[in-house]
């Protein structure tokens, strides 16, 4: 059986800018196999589109909670979204 695909759209809380952030996230969802973009937001958070299976989706997500070196991660809120493209980018 194929695993669930889906799309998804985590909004990352803390000290997220400034520290590497959307380079670790690209790296991650790249080794995953993950297809979408990250980009920072002008109110300080990070913001991750990703698609692909849902098992590589959540261990994004725990990847986000814990964030690079530098960072704080206070909290990532999670939402169903539509697809966000092909291959992993940083966007601006």
């Amino acid at each position: 059986m194929k695993p669930a695909r889906s799309t998804r759209r985590y909004l990352v809380h803390g000290r997220v800018q400034g520290v590497g952030f959307r380079y670790f996230v690209e790296r991650a969802a790249q080794d995953l196999g993950l297809s979408g973009y990250v980009r920072n937001r002008a109110d300080g958070t990070v913001e991750v589109c990703a698609g692909g299976n849902l098992d590589r989706l959540e261990r994004l997500k725990a990847l986000l909670a814990e964030g690079p070196r530098w960072s704080r991660v206070d909290r990532v809120e999670e939402t169903e979204a539509p697809d966000c493209g092909g291959g992993f980018r940083i966007t601006y």
